[in-house]
């Protein structure tokens, strides 16, 4: 089977973790897709807005306004578009709300361009909520630090000077730890 629906051919990427992001674009470009990303939920309504997609990842936690909050604004614009939601700290109350607010699905953090489009066919029909606190996967500490610190180094406009600062770290500490592959 082939992985990418023939119906599908762009994607909005919505997240502020420019690794993840560019990674995923990079991915999903290979796969034929018409790629936007945008770093900001307001950023992404106003690149839907000037280039309205088939489909729409969104990150769910971002500075500012988070990812269920975008759902409705997409839909607006254009009301066919199929939005999932992707998150490093996902309860089953959020998958929920999600599903209700519009999103076709909800996935943990890390997901591939694979995990994305099984996700999409699958659509709300075999939602990942896990049943149980004890079952949603918690991120390690490694994983929710370096999260933390794409979160921070983007709220700096990439300044690392100042993301040190914030993160009340040396700067050339985060320099090593921006050097390391991602957990």
């Amino acid at each position: 089977m082939d992985p990418k629906d023939p119906n599908y051919q762009s994607i909005l990427l919505i997240d502020d973790s420019y690794v993840l992001r560019d990674r995923l674009a990079e991915a999903f470009t290979e796969r034929g897709f018409r790629v936007e990303v945008a770093g900001t939920c307001d950023e992404g309504v106003m690149v839907f807005r000037n280039n309205p997609t088939e489909l729409a990842v969104v990150d769910l936690r971002m500075p500012g306004r988070t990812g269920l909050t975008v759902i409705a604004d997409l839909k607006a614009i254009k009301p066919d578009v199929k939005v999932l939601i992707l998150s490093g700290f996902g309860s089953i109350a959020t998958a929920i709300d999600a599903i209700r607010l519009g999103a076709v699905n909800f996935l943990p953090k890390p997901a591939d361009a694979d995990d994305i489009l099984s996700a999409f066919k699958r659509g709300g029909s075999e939602v990942e909520v896990a049943e149980s606190n004890e079952e949603i996967p918690v991120p390690t500490l490694a994983q929710a630090e370096w999260e933390h610190i794409h979160r921070v180094l983007a709220d700096c406009e990439q300044n690392i000077s100042e993301a040190a600062r914030r993160l009340g770290i040396h700067r050339r500490s985060l320099q090593r730890k921006l050097r390391k592959r991602a957990p």
